[in-house]
């Protein structure tokens, strides 16, 4: 027996509740590798999956945890043995498939990475799905173009688990590093990870008229969407690019194509869920090498499997700063 966190819904009420329960090993799903999971981590569908599903689960009793790190224990496929590093994000784990907010699981071979040099698992959970993302969405931005010394390149949602990460590797190659926040009081964790400037919220919130404004950013990260983005893409640089990773502030855009057919603008869409294994491995070895670890260690808040329900209701409710490490063995 092991211990998890379990989702269940009632029948009647169509509420859910979650609770640490102890599972046998026998209650896992099928998969070819079984890990001993370390460690995981909080990210927006989590607060979901522990909450009111948000459509994402298929079926209760439920165990969420998008992301997960550990040691394999038991392995039918060859490019794992037991005691190999690893490390899991996406594939719809922890939302259809029962995820790593246990002491184990088991998953499909494909699913897994091996955990890169220079990491170890607390660490690559504090990267999780937030900084997987954020990396992908940096390594996008460079594909097409994007270099130090082309101007400042703004993240949205800077103090949010993409945004942090963001911020960070953005500064560590060397780039001008303008983040957007609306709570003040984050300005300071901010320019810790390397922000030069501090953008408040509202001054990108209102929609404008104008299609164009004076070109100003040379690259964004963006996790907000909405009138934000729409307004942003009317300030980009002549050729810049914005990797778009959230919808926080909206899922609609309303905007107009003049930003794409005039300053030839880039709209880069980031998906972190079914991203291929190459690319994959080359996002998770940019981030051993690019990530300062001092700096990540600053964005950690430790968790256990205790605290994961209090935890998906701040995520939901936009309460959450940085990284959470869930410790699920403590």
């Amino acid at each position: 027996m092991f211990k998890a966190l379990v989702v269940d819904k009632d029948a009647d009420s169509g509420k859910t509740s979650a609770a640490v329960k102890d599972i046998a090993l026998a209650d896992l799903p099928e998969g070819e590798v079984t890990v001993a999971v370390e460690y995981s981590t909080v990210n927006y569908k989590d607060g979901l999956c522990i909450g009111p599903g948000g459509g994402l689960v298929r079926s209760y009793p439920h165990v969420p945890g998008i992301d997960f790190a550990g040691t394999v224990e038991a392995s039918d496929d060859p490019r794992y043995a037991s005691g190999d590093k690893v490390v899991l994000t996406g594939w719809r784990v922890g939302e259809a498939h029962w995820g790593g907010y246990a002491q184990k699981a088991r998953v499909r071979a494909d699913w897994l990475v091996p955990l890169p040099e220079g990491l170890d698992t607390r660490q690559a959970m504090a990267v999780g799905t937030a900084g997987f993302t954020a990396m992908l969405a940096v390594m996008a931005l460079e594909d097409h173009g994007l270099t130090p010394g082309q101007g400042p390149v703004l993240v949205t949602g800077a103090a949010g688990g993409v945004g942090s990460v963001a911020t960070a590797i953005l500064a560590r190659l060397g780039h001008e590093v303008a983040g957007v926040t609306g709570r003040p009081e984050t300005a300071d964790y901010l320019r810790k990870l390397g922000a030069t400037t501090i953008v408040p919220r509202e001054e990108l919130a209102e929609t404008v008229k104008r299609p164009l404004e004076s070109e100003t950013w040379a690259g964004c990260v963006d996790a907000v969407g909405g009138a934000m983005l729409a307004r942003l893409l009317g300030q980009m640089k002549y050729g810049g690019s914005v990797a778009a990773v959230g919808l926080a502030g909206g899922a609609g855009l309303p905007a107009t194509v003049i930003p794409f057919l005039l300053r030839g603008v880039n709209l880069l869409g980031i998906d972190s869920v079914m991203q291929p294994y190459d690319n994959r491995l080359r996002a998770w070895q940019r981030i051993a090498r690019d990530l300062p670890m001092d700096r990540l260690e600053d964005m950690i808040r430790p968790a256990t499997l205790g605290d994961l329900p209090g935890l998906g209701a701040d995520i939901l409710n936009g309460r959450v700063q940085g990284r959470v490490v869930v410790d699920v063995n403590a």
